[in-house]
């Protein structure tokens, strides 16, 4: 109890200190308070892109695998994969054909081209050619309207199914369904609209909201290529681990491109754990960076704390001493001077944290959908309580040692 008592009577002896020094408390304070900002930002705007990037790739499957010529992320040199051969059509019917297990096989192809309804024009958009099972093989689905069917692939019908952005930037607040865009030279009508799923484009992934989906049929008379390289969705089937299917459809796609067993593979298989772990790499080195630079700005607000308390020390050195000399112990003064740096340093993160969630606020608004977390503004309370004792430290130090017949000499 009497540890608890002393402890409680340093901070009331440490807060009156702070409110007769306002002024140079706040000014002490700015470093800490920039600090804070650059810490919690940086936490929440790692947060969102996480969040963001994520949600998006959701589209993709977590229990698919993509059949590619090239690999998502390169550990090599380039020169190793680029005269492969292309993944053809014909290909991935001979896998669809062989792979019983699979619960689809999805082709895709894709081009850009300008899309044109009346007078408005969205450029170099994103002209996806695949087949029905692409319901199967996402977790995405239209908002309003249909998928096309197997009907519709097979029959080679000019139909699209255009993303969120699509239809906003074409269509405005009308409804889009069985209006007929012009996608380069060829006329579709629209018969779905994706649902809004976000984009991964600053990490070289597609956006998912500026993309159209047309049968791979019509997409291959319409802009030709029926040669050209496609991806290969694979859905692997309920009970069977990832890593299992996978072997068999390496087997299997190397029977299709006719492999000898010396040779080595000619395709990739891709999975969304490569996306991943490349944006948490990705997102590792941003944090680190971002995190150095705050410290240089906490380091130099810890700085500032540290000569404040050396100036409160002196100036109250004839007070130390009466202290003393009526019975305070070394800890209580310690503690006395501890509280005062933590507090000037807490009050300096309550304020970083209020200049944070503005911040937020507009990266919430303006870039892409951020929040102040709890966890994250703990933390920042936290760095700022240990920044301040670790300023405070040696000062605190300096006055529990102080000689009291020597300190009530001091003029």
């Amino acid at each position: 109890m009497r540890i608890l008592h002393e402890g409680a009577e340093s901070l009331r002896i440490a807060l009156r200190a702070i409110r007769a020094n306002t002024a140079r408390g706040i000014l002490t304070t700015l470093g800490i308070i920039i600090g804070i900002v650059g810490v919690s930002t940086t936490m929440t705007a790692a947060n969102g892109l996480s969040s963001s990037f994520k949600e998006s790739l959701s589209a993709l499957g977590s229990d698919v695998l993509y059949v590619s010529r090239m690999p998502w992320v390169f550990t090599g040199n380039f020169f190793d994969f680029r005269n492969r051969p292309n993944v053809s059509l014909k290909q991935a019917e001979r896998l669809a054909e062989q792979l019983d297990s699979a619960l689809a096989v999805n082709p895709s192809v894709n081009t850009e081209r300008s899309v044109r309804y009346r007078s408005e024009t969205v450029p170099n958009t994103d002209i996806i050619g695949t087949t029905d099972q692409q319901m199967m093989v996402s977790a995405s689905v239209p908002e309003i309207g249909r998928f096309f069917s197997a009907s519709d692939v097979r029959t080679k019908r000019r139909v699209a199914v255009i993303g969120y952005n699509i239809r906003e930037r074409l269509f405005g607040t009308a409804d889009p369904l069985n209006k007929d865009i012009r996608i380069g030279r060829s006329n579709y009508r629209v018969i779905g609209v994706m649902e809004k799923q976000g984009s991964a484009g600053n990490f070289g992934g597609p956006d998912f909201d500026s993309q159209i989906f047309v049968p791979i049929t019509s997409f291959v008379k319409s802009f030709g290529g029926g040669r050209r390289n496609l991806d290969i969705a694979v859905k692997a089937p309920p009970g069977v681990s990832l890593e299992d299917f996978e072997f068999e459809v390496v087997g299997e796609m190397r029977k299709v491109r006719r492999l000898q067993p010396e040779e080595d593979d000619d395709f990739a298989i891709n999975k969304m754990d490569a996306l991943v772990g490349m944006f948490n790499q990705v997102m590792g080195v941003v944090l680190l960076i971002g995190m150095l630079i705050t410290s240089i700005s906490l380091f130099v607000g810890g700085i500032g704390v540290m000569n404040i308390m050396f100036v409160s020390v002196t100036e109250r050195t004839r007070e130390i001493g009466i202290r003393k000399a009526i019975g305070a112990k070394r800890r209580t003064i310690l503690a006395q001077f501890l509280f005062e740096s933590a507090a000037i340093c807490l009050t300096g993160g309550l304020l970083g944290v209020l200049g944070a969630f503005g911040v937020t606020q507009l990266i919430n608004k303006m870039v892409m959908p951020a929040s102040m977390s709890i966890p994250i503004v703990v933390v920042a309370l936290v760095v700022s309580m240990l920044t301040g004792i670790v300023a405070g430290l040696i000062p605190a130090i300096k006055a529990s040692r102080l000689n009291p017949i020597e300190a009530l000499r001091y003029e």
